[in-house]
């Protein structure tokens, strides 16, 4: 099972992704979408 990034959806295999909890859930930001997550904005 390849994991997602949970905001722009792309795969383990394409990026590195960090796991984070979000709303009480464990989930995976990708590296590129992480800043967004730090300075808001998408």
């Amino acid at each position: 099972m390849a994991l997602k990034c949970f905001i722009c959806g792309i795969s383990d295999k394409e990026r590195v992704l960090l796991k984070c909890v979000h709303e009480g859930d464990e989930k995976y930001v990708c590296v590129r979408c992480l800043p967004v997550l730090i300075h808001g904005g998408h």
